[in-house]
C-alpha cells in the first residue's frame, strides 16, 4: 500500500507543499528524488512483471533486502541495483546527469 492511497494524493501533495516552504526540507527532499525515482522504477518493474518480492528474491536477491530497499530503509550498492535489475531482466544503468 503506498502513502499516497493511506492518506490521499490531496493530502500528501498538500503536505510537500507547506513542508517545501522550509528550504532546508526543500533542499533534503531535492536530494532524496533520485534515490526514490530509482525505488519508484523498480517497484513498477517488478508489479508489471507480476513479481511478488519472494518471487524476485528467488532470481539471485534476499527478499528482506528487496523490502528494505522498496521501504526507502536500505541504502544498496551498485552490485545490489545490478542483480535487482537482472532480476527483472533489466540492466542497470547509471548517468551523471550531463549532458
Amino acid at each position: 500500500v503506498s502513502v499516497t492511497k493511506v492518506i490521499g494524493m490531496r493530502d500528501l501533495e498538500e503536505f510537500l507543499k507547506e513542508q517545501t516552504e522550509d528550504q532546508q526540507f526543500r533542499e533534503e527532499y531535492k536530494a532524496l528524488l533520485p534515490r526514490y525515482a530509482i525505488i519508484q522504477q523498480i517497484i513498477r518493474k517488478r508489479i508489471k512483471n507480476n513479481l511478488s518480492q519472494k518471487e524476485l528474491a528467488k532470481k539471485g536477491v534476499t527478499q528482506s533486502n528487496i523490502s528494505r530497499l522498496e521501504s526507502g530503509s536500505h541504502s544498496p550498492s551498485l552490485a545490489f541495483l545490478q542483480k535487482v535489475a537482472k532480476g527483472l531482466g533489466k540492466n542497470c544503468i547509471l548517468s551523471s546527469g550531463e549532458k
